[in-house]
């Protein structure tokens, strides 16, 4: 079948790759893709916002599949929009994806459905969240309701750091996603991600992984929108996951489609395993950046037969997703002055190796050259027996990349690292 791919980062290259491999699929296009996806699909320039557009491509390209992999045409309803003209789509509505697009939905949901996560409170007012601020005592985390490219997030250690966070969300420091601000209880633990496939009626794992958030070794820094990750997580037990399947993903996909708003696609659980047991910390309805690069070097199934089936409300008809035993290791390079304004135009010289892959998160071809043309430039990802393997091979790699005006944190796995090594 002909696919159509929506995305130019380093999520959608893991996907064009994986969709590439699939004997089903023919033709395989990506709008507008990066000079990485190139490599297995047709890019094609479409404005996204333009629905009208993208659907007249589908239907004269004989398109039989769109997988939209960033969350902002999600939540701009894209595949409403392709749904109304019959053509099959894996990707919530939008009024699904509100899962991520609001984080208050979110909270508000789990107190509905009795799922476990921190105390909040929603602000649509500056003063009624600062009045508010000390009943969360400290640290506290503050966050802007809306979609912030993963950066909306700030955990204040001081009463001056949350009130300054809260000033500037509520001053458009994050756009209109600071409207509204949603204030929680800091929750103490490991953090973990969990990955789950619906079709608004049944529930497959697909997988877990942990993300490396801040920017700097050792956790420190702002946050980004991370800048290595890991599968599996080993942190997250085969127990912890029949934990959070039970407790979390079955209770949201059955009280969306309760309310009508059935979801379908992804579901990508940011957990942290506190003392009492698992918590959702929020949810993204598309698989997460750097996260699917590693599930999809790990996975063994045809993603284009389960995303199908998924679209079609199939997937009780489908086996149950394989993963490899290995562990995936990706490590962000990222443009320098990221997470803030990242240098563009640094030339890259990629190494010629079969012991790791490169996907392109934000290249771009200037004369032939390949230049950076993102904050996060690329994701050097590679496979091991455990993380430690994994680490050592990705880092090889990484060390193996011309890349002057890039940087990258060199402890991607450090917790799980220090596990297998006993510490």
């Amino acid at each position: 079948m002909n696919i159509l791919l929506i995305g130019s980062g380093g999520r959608e290259h893991a996907l064009a790759w994986k969709l590439a491999q699939s004997p089903y699929c023919d033709t395989l296009y990506a709008s507008p893709g990066n000079p990485g996806i190139a490599a297995h699909a047709a890019c094609v320039d479409l404005d996204v916002t333009d629905h009208e557009a993208v659907i007249a491509f589908a239907r004269v390209k004989g398109v039989e599949l769109v997988v939209i992999g960033p969350e902002a045409p999600l939540v701009d309803g894209l595949s409403d929009s392709l749904r109304a003209f019959g053509i099959p789509v894996f990707g919530p509505s939008a009024s699904a994806a509100r899962l991520e697009g609001s984080k208050g939905f979110t909270k508000d949901l789990c107190t509905r459905a009795n799922i476990p996560t921190a105390a909040y409170a929603r602000h649509a007012d500056k003063a009624a969240a600062l009045a508010d601020l000390p009943r969360f005592g400290l640290p506290v985390v503050i966050k802007a309701d809306g979609l912030a490219a993963g950066k909306g997030v700030i955990i204040a250690e001081t009463a001056d750091d949350a009130e300054a966070a809260i000033e500037d969300m509520f001053g458009g420091g994050f756009g209109t996603a600071g409207a509204e601000v949603v204030l929680e209880e800091f929750m103490r633990g490991e953090e973990a991600s969990f990955f789950a496939l619906t079709d608004g009626r049944d529930v497959v794992a697909f997988g877990s992984a942990q993300d490396h958030k801040r920017v700097g070794d050792g956790d420190v820094g702002p946050n980004t929108g991370g800048m290595g990750a890991y599968s599996p997580a080993p942190v997250l037990t085969p127990e912890l996951e029949a934990r959070v399947m039970e407790e979390i993903i079955w209770p949201t996909v059955k009280t969306m489609a309760a309310e009508g708003n059935p979801y379908s696609g992804v579901l990508y659980a940011g957990l942290m395993l506190t003392a009492q047991g698992p918590k959702l910390i929020e949810y993204n309805a598309r698989f997460g950046d750097p996260e699917c690069q590693v599930l999809m070097t790990r996975f063994e199934g045809d993603l284009v037969t389960l995303l199908r089936a998924i679209a079609d409300g199939q997937l009780a008809d489908t086996d149950a997703p394989e993963f490899s035993s290995d562990t995936a290791l990706t490590v962000v390079m990222a443009a320098k002055g990221y997470p803030g304004t990242a240098e563009k135009g640094g030339a890259i010289h990629l190494p010629k190796t079969n012991a790791a892959m490169i996907f392109h998160a934000g290249t771009a071809l200037n004369e032939g050259q390949l230049v950076a043309n993102g904050g996060r430039v690329l994701n050097v990802t590679a496979r091991g027996r455990n993380v430690t393997e994994a680490q050592a091979r990705a880092y090889a790699a990484v060390d193996a990349v011309d890349f002057p005006s890039g940087f990258c944190r060199r402890d991607i796995g450090w917790r799980e690292v220090a596990r297998e090594a006993g510490e």
